[in-house]
């Protein structure tokens, strides 16, 4: 059996979910990091005996549309996995299930699913500083549970949970529409066109000559080059966030706690 933590985090909040998770869940672990847009995640194929914590995003309450596409070219071949989906407070909606979908349809079998929180990615005041201490000892004590099904059902075909509707997480299906998302980083007088923000956009949609900010339609607002950027280079118009702020602020009030499913 191997352990497999695959995460699609632009700027490492998910991350930070993800590891939290799998250093609990196991003593040793390989990564695949699903923004390598160089990588062809086609050629990644697992076993029945595996593995496979998933880790991505909620954009609007959605899986990114890239993360569906590179989880969608992985072989699950029965390989059980973990479904993990970061939220920066508001909600994640019909994220999980989406997951559940993309994840099954690549032959992976879920048995267990969390939905985490994790500092918004645009309006860093919703859920600053998680996951924080707390996060981290329900997200490791809920990891053990987990291990623990896993180690007593080896002996058993656990597909079942798959074909009998035992395991449910909350989300519609048709999943709700994605938004149009305003919040497109800009390119300021700093660049020192050093090209990081290039090679690390999981779309490709920033020119490797810089010669224009980047290409909005492929832009899917991930924050990824404004992360990266060591001269600070690229940022979201404080207006942008202002309205962004108003406009999500009713719905990101109050400590949140994990859900958990299993």
């Amino acid at each position: 059996m191997s352990v497999y933590s695959i995460i699609f985090s632009p700027t490492g909040g998910t991350k930070k979910v993800a590891d939290l998770f799998a250093n609990a869940f196991a003593e040793e672990y390989k990564e695949i990091d699903l923004t390598d847009a160089s990588k062809d995640f086609s050629e990644y194929a697992f076993g029945n005996e595996d593995i496979c914590i998933v880790s991505v995003p909620s954009f609007g309450g959605r899986v990114p549309a890239k993360a569906a596409e590179q989880m969608g070219n992985l072989s699950g071949n029965k390989a059980k996995t973990i479904l993990i989906a970061v939220y920066g407070n508001r909600e994640y909606e019909d994220t999980l299930v989406e997951m559940q979908d993309v994840m099954q349809a690549a032959g992976f079998v879920p048995v267990a699913a969390v939905a985490a929180l994790a500092e918004h990615s645009i309006v860093r005041t919703f859920a600053a500083g998680r996951p924080d201490k707390n996060d981290a000892k329900v997200l490791a004590e809920f990891a053990q549970k987990v291990r623990a099904k896993l180690e007593e059902s080896c002996a058993a075909d656990i597909s079942g949970n798959e074909q009998s509707g035992e395991f449910i997480i909350p989300g519609d299906r048709p999943y709700k529409q994605v938004g149009v998302f305003p919040s497109k980083p800009k390119l300021t007088e700093a660049c020192v066109k050093c090209g990081i923000c290039v090679k690390a956009c999981p779309v490709q949609a920033i020119p490797e000559d810089l010669s224009t900010s980047m290409d909005e339609e492929k832009c899917i607002s991930c924050m990824r080059c404004e992360a990266v950027c060591p001269a600070k280079a690229r940022r979201v118009a404080q207006p942008v966030i202002d309205f962004l702020n108003e406009k999500l602020s009713a719905g990101a009030k109050g400590y949140k706690e994990n859900q958990l499913f299993l």
